[in-house]
């Protein structure tokens, strides 16, 4: 799909949070490695990012509209960048950061599932660790693919697995496999996490799993909804970002960039791992 891309914080953010086995990129050729649903069964891709947009290779037979929403839902090439640059070119804080990287885009992510597992098993912790940890997850309880990619487990895999058990598997806090556990129960029986799901009705089933807060429902929203307002108040970066000391700070800041909070939030990430301008009062996270 041709449009404008920042590839070099999307492809460091992918890097990052990839779990392995299941997700392989390469920053420098640029690609991203996986399998995904596109309907018709599980296909091994590669999607080939370039500053002028994605190519998504499948390594079977694909419909071509298929891989284009793909592309769309995944690196997020379908939103109106016109539009966040006029809502908020003459904003202090965010102006600033859409001159510096006028490209940039929010990311999605092809499946909702393990983006909310992923948040779940992030929470507290480093990315490093959550990566790691969903990569112990898709190990015991994944499938392995012809192309030699593991399949990350689907909701009935991990609903049926004892939560001790989980636990053990993970190594985590027993609350926070109970809350990966409670999360694929919950996806069997009827919670949907794609970009045409209701979004208040989301929100509030994932508020009603054991050990899901407001900053995991918010990224939630913002990777696996694609909701362009979702804004994680509760974020360690995005405080250290804006020079604020508590959460309900950069919810208050945040007010200013509706209905485009979910860029606000990429362009303040990015500030912060990449190289170029920091807002006033910003502060390196290491």
């Amino acid at each position: 799909m041709r449009a404008p891309l920042d590839p070099v914080p999307a492809l460091a953010s992918l890097a990052a949070r990839a779990v392995p086995g299941v997700e392989v990129v390469d920053v420098t050729a640029g690609t991203v490695r996986r399998l995904v649903d596109l309907g018709t069964g599980t296909v091994a891709v590669t999607a080939v990012v370039t500053p002028t947009g994605v190519d998504v290779l499948p390594d079977a037979p694909a419909p071509a509209a298929a891989l284009e929403r793909l592309a769309a839902r995944w690196f997020g090439l379908a939103d109106d960048l016109a539009a966040v640059h006029d809502a908020g070119r003459a904003d202090p804080v965010l102006g600033p950061l859409l001159a510096a990287r006028p490209d940039l885009r929010v990311l999605g992510h092809p499946d909702g599932f393990e983006a909310a597992v992923q948040a779940v098993l992030t929470q507290q912790v480093s990315l490093h660790a959550g990566r790691t940890t969903g990569g112990r997850l898709a190990a015991a309880f994944g499938r392995r693919h012809v192309s030699g990619l593991l399949a990350f487990p689907r909701p009935a895999d991990v609903a049926e697995v004892d939560p001790v058990e989980l636990q053990q598997v993970l190594r985590v806090p027993h609350a926070r496999a109970r809350a990966v556990h409670a999360l694929a129960v919950a996806c069997t029986t009827g919670l949907e996490l794609t970009p045409d799901a209701p979004r208040d009705d989301v929100r509030r089933r994932l508020l009603a799993v054991p050990g899901i807060g407001p900053w995991t429902a918010d990224v939630v929203a913002l990777r696996a909804l694609g909701d362009r307002d979702a804004f994680p108040s509760g974020d360690l970066v995005l405080r250290c970002a804006l020079g604020v000391p508590h959460p309900r700070d950069v919810a208050a800041a945040g007010l200013a960039w509706r209905p485009w909070r979910a860029f606000a939030a990429t362009h303040l990430w990015v500030s912060v791992t990449a190289p170029g301008p920091l807002p006033p009062g910003a502060a390196p996270v290491v």
